[in-house]
């Protein structure tokens, strides 16, 4: 019995003892977010970028790879670049976290904003501004000189929810009095607008609307197409397709990828980058820029696609 007593005196004594101390690595401090190291032995998790169909995904490819590569080395991680045929397709990615930043267009960005909390990032400045424009663009023989000229005719959309390829021009019919489909013999979709170019050039379509900066970034790769197209009309200033990230996306990268975006035109290393995709540099902007965007796209509901 008396064993029994000191074996459970024992056993008590053990239990109330201070643990082993156990050093730590280092501290945590949560006012300096700096990437953490790749642990030995495993692989970096990519930086998953997407990048809206605004021009056709062989031009992305040829016109982002510079940018993809540099975030790639500042980053030190792979980058994986995501494309999808249709800007809600990018928008449900960035929906449900499965892209950490993203490229998309002005009115993608309302609508993701306004549904499910898709968060602004940066904005591109292009020759000083953060507008852009929707420009109506006929071949460069047609008599047309307005949107009511063209009634009867084929017109190529981009994107159903595109504002300069879709939602604008169909406000302006609209304003004639008419929808789409009883305005024009016919209508289809590009899913870019590089190719809505293309359809107006080839005269497959008798007009379109496109982006004002894709169109300019195309005749300057292109000047013969200055005698195959022209602008009949011009919408007004509109808040620049931004940089967005995911709601899922962890504060650590989005503050990362801010700062590093935004430090672009003070790196040599940048340039060919921002050249390569003609931007001047990247800003801060708020969501107010698209206020006046929002009211003209909830008038326009989106068609089926196929």
């Amino acid at each position: 019995m008396k064993k029994i007593i000191l074996l459970f005196i024992a056993i008590i004594l053990v239990s109330c003892s201070s643990s082993p101390r156990t050093e730590v690595a280092g501290n945590v401090d949560l006012d300096n977010l700096q990437p953490l190291p790749t642990p030995e032995g495993y692989e970096a998790v990519p930086l998953r970028v997407a990048i809206a169909a605004v021009i056709s995904p062989k031009g992305t490819l040829e016109s982002y790879s510079p940018f993809l590569k540099y975030l790639e080395t500042k980053l030190n991680r792979p980058v994986e670049l995501i494309q999808r045929r249709t800007y809600l397709e990018i928008n449900d990615l960035i929906e449900r976290g499965e892209v950490d930043v993203a490229f998309v267009c002005t009115s993608a960005y309302v609508q993701g904003h306004d549904t499910f909390g898709m968060e602004l990032l940066v904005a591109p400045q292009v020759n000083g501004e953060t507008t852009y424009n929707s420009m109506l663009i006929v071949p460069a023989d047609s008599t047309a000189q307005s949107m009511a000229d063209l009634r009867g005719k084929v017109f190529a959309f981009t994107d159903p929810i595109s504002l300069s390829g879709r939602v604008y021009p169909t406000y302006v019919v609209q304003q004639l009095g008419f929808t789409p489909e009883e305005f024009f013999a016919r209508t289809f979709f590009t899913y870019s607008h590089d190719e809505a170019i293309r359809a107006v050039a080839s005269r497959v379509a008798d007009g379109a609307a496109v982006d004002s900066l894709v169109f300019e970034f195309a005749l300057a790769r292109d000047p013969s197409l200055k005698d195959k197209v022209r602008v009949i009309h011009t919408s007004p200033d509109f808040g620049i397709p931004p940089v967005v990230v995911s709601p899922f996306t962890r504060p650590q990268v989005k503050a990362e990828l801010e700062s590093l975006l935004l430090n672009m035109v003070d790196d040599p290393a940048a340039q060919e980058a921002l050249s390569a995709v003609e931007i001047d540099r990247f800003v801060l902007i708020d969501d107010s820029a698209y206020d006046g965007v929002r009211a003209l796209v909830s008038d326009i509901p989106i068609p089926e696609t196929p």
